[in-house]
């Protein structure tokens, strides 16, 4: 026996959050029934319906994507944007995206069916680093570099400590810099909104490493399947904050 949104997470339906939203929402059924309970126990002999659709097990998959610009990090969107599902229209598992990428940001995406790992990769309390490099307008000394590092106070919290590091700065046409900057957290729109902060705004921004993922090798819009060595790595990152043999 399981909890339902653990199962419809195990099932690729959604990450684990995302299900109990569906089973709050009433478009769970279990043996005919709609359940809008939290923790209901399933077990594998149960019949379990989303949207009138009936569960069937996939295989999990797991796909490292360099997201472009101007792609959406959902499943759908209302509004007939492209998304990061359509950039695997060869795979005939149901992909999320593990956290979002903004609309205007690229960089590196994973995409699985798996949800307790998404939960574990996404929750900031297990702290896996995310490293962005970001082209800002203007130059930022090395104070205000420093404020970026402590923590920036934003409207839902202060930021955790950040590793910053300058990579080129040009002082032409109003001057431009080149920053590199990692954090653990997830919270909407965070780089960008960490640089407005300390007055200035990002222009460009790219996720380049993941853990210890990187877009070695690909270009935008690009993807492959993760090897089951690094699947088991994520993992261990993501139960112990380190590296395992």
């Amino acid at each position: 026996m399981e909890r339902l949104q653990k199962m419809l997470a195990h099932a690729g339906v959604a990450s684990r959050r995302k299900s109990e939203q569906l089973i709050l929402e009433g478009k769970v059924k279990v043996n005919g029934k709609v359940v809008t309970e939290l923790g209901t126990k399933v077990s594998p002999t149960d019949t379990v319906e989303v949207d009138g659709v009936k569960l069937e097990k996939e295989q999990k998959v797991y796909h490292l994507l360099y997201k472009p610009r101007g792609v959406i990090s959902a499943v759908t969107d209302d509004k007939g944007r492209e998304t990061v599902a359509d950039l695997f229209p060869h795979i005939q598992e149901r992909l999320f995206p593990v956290g979002r990428l903004d609309y205007d940001t690229s960089g590196l995406l994973i995409m699985t069916n798996d949800g307790d790992l998404s939960y574990t990769l996404t929750h900031p309390k297990f702290k896996i680093d995310k490293t962005y490099v970001a082209r800002v307008k203007g130059i930022p000394n090395k104070e205000q570099l420093r404020i970026l590092e402590r923590g920036v106070d934003l409207e839902d919290g202060k930021t955790a400590p950040a590793r910053v590091k300058l990579l080129s700065a040009d002082s032409k046409q109003g001057g431009k810099a080149i920053i590199e900057i990692t954090i653990h957290e997830g919270k909407n729109r965070q780089v960008r909104r960490m640089f407005d902060a300390i007055g200035f705004p990002v222009q460009k921004l790219k996720r380049e490493r993941f853990a210890f993922l990187t877009l070695h090798g690909l270009n935008a819009g690009d993807s492959r399947e993760l090897s089951s060595h690094e699947v088991k790595l994520l993992r261990v990152m993501a139960e112990t904050g380190k590296i395992g043999s």
